[in-house]
């Protein structure tokens, strides 16, 4: 029993475009983002609380 494949291009094999790879560094970035102004407010928080 043969498998079926689909030949290769010449230039090699097809490479879908990566704009998810963007929108996951985009993603990352905006959740440390997020992260760090969580724990400054929590900072901050309590903080004012010894005043």
């Amino acid at each position: 029993m043969t498998t079926e494949r689909v030949p290769e291009t010449v230039v090699g094999p097809v490479r879908p475009a990566e704009p998810a790879g963007r929108a996951v560094t985009a993603g990352l970035v905006l959740a440390v983002l997020a992260g760090v102004g969580w724990a400054a407010g929590m900072v901050y928080t309590v903080m004012g609380w010894q005043l």
